[in-house]
């Protein structure tokens, strides 16, 4: 195994030894196999290459003070999955099937695991694929449920460091009864083009808005929006909106903080009135925004001094601390993995 910097990895693919796989044909799951190949061989006409039949999570497992890898409300991911499976007619995974196949490929990889202190972890994959072959447009009659890993460091390479970044209003990330709301690559694809140009300009990602009117904030590029104000802790709610498992839990830390949490329709011109402002999600936890620029209208929002503010600072070490084992979990969102 080669030397690897652990406290300079990006967060991208990394190459490990194992992945592990599972089959689903006509209704059944068959037996866990484990796998060191890259690759998967799968039919021409597989219907995740022709209609989308492909649902994703990402998860993290890291290495606590004391030694010991956790998971992260594994459960929850699992839901998530078993929801977009549901959402475009694919096999649902068992929540024991989900467990067991993280908990095997991560044993299995244990030596990827980044040392605590590094601030690196490791990202697990779990992928949901049709793989059955059709031409007429109906599901699969095959599906492939594998989890790969690999080490990451930060999602925006700033870290917990204010980033800037550009609403978009000519391009849509879902329709308003659309995928949004589940976690499948089309919702992914749609973002890449006006992400990449916002990266072009600048910017470390995009601020979409709800496509039917343009008035309300949606998705922070792969990541979900937050706001502060006051003593709210605000975010944005809509069916287009993916369900975020670190917005989830940041609402729970809010409220228990004496925060008022809030769940609603956000409107643009709100942003003004934010103090902090945020994105969350698995990859980053939080990245702190300190500019929001509307490509369109050329208004500019800003927060803070340059560094990320009070409650947004508060809410990311005390989520962390629980993921790293430096703090008690009373909410019983971390399973440790290997002792």
């Amino acid at each position: 195994m080669q030397d690897i910097e652990w406290g300079s990895l990006p967060f991208g693919y990394f190459k490990t030894e194992y992945n592990v796989r599972c089959y689903n044909r006509f209704g059944e799951w068959g037996e866990v196999e484990v796998s060191s190949s890259e690759y998967i061989n799968i039919h021409m006409a597989a219907t995740c290459l022709h209609y989308g039949q492909e649902a994703f999570e990402g998860m993290k497992v890291f290495r606590g003070v004391d030694g010991k890898a956790r998971v992260f409300r594994w459960e929850e991911n699992a839901k998530r999955m078993q929801r977009s499976a549901e959402g475009i007619l694919m096999a649902e995974v068992p929540s024991e099937l989900f467990y067991e196949m993280i908990e095997k490929v991560v044993k299995m990889n244990e030596k990827f695991i980044p040392p605590y202190g590094t601030g690196s972890a490791l990202y697990l994959r779990p992928l949901l694929l049709g793989t059955g072959p059709q031409v007429g447009v109906k599901p699969a009659e095959e599906y492939m449920f594998m989890v790969f890993v690999g080490p990451v460091g930060p999602y925006f390479k700033e870290g917990f460091q204010p980033v800037r970044m550009q609403i978009v209003r000519d391009y849509d990330r879902c329709a308003p009864l659309g995928t949004g709301h589940i976690k499948v690559g089309g919702n992914y694809a749609a973002s890449l083009k006006p992400a990449a140009r916002a990266k072009e300009e600048g910017f470390a990602s995009v601020i979409f808005l709800e496509a039917k009117e343009k008035k309300y904030i949606d998705e922070a590029g792969p990541a979900n929006f937050f706001g502060i104000k006051g003593n709210k802790y605000i975010t944005p709610d809509s069916h287009s909106i993916l369900p975020s498992i670190t917005n989830m839990s940041l609402r729970t830390l809010a409220e228990d903080m004496g925060l008022e949490v809030e769940k609603r329709h956000v409107l643009v011109e709100e942003l003004g009135e934010f103090e902090e402002a945020g994105a969350c999600g698995t990859a980053a936890i939080i990245s702190p925004i300190r500019e929001i620029f509307d490509r369109e209208t050329g208004e500019t929002f800003t927060y803070g001094d340059g560094e990320a503010g009070p409650v947004t600072t508060k809410l990311y070490n005390k989520l962390r601390a629980i993921q790293y084992g430096e703090e008690p979990d009373p909410y019983g969102w971390t399973k440790i993995i290997i002792e």
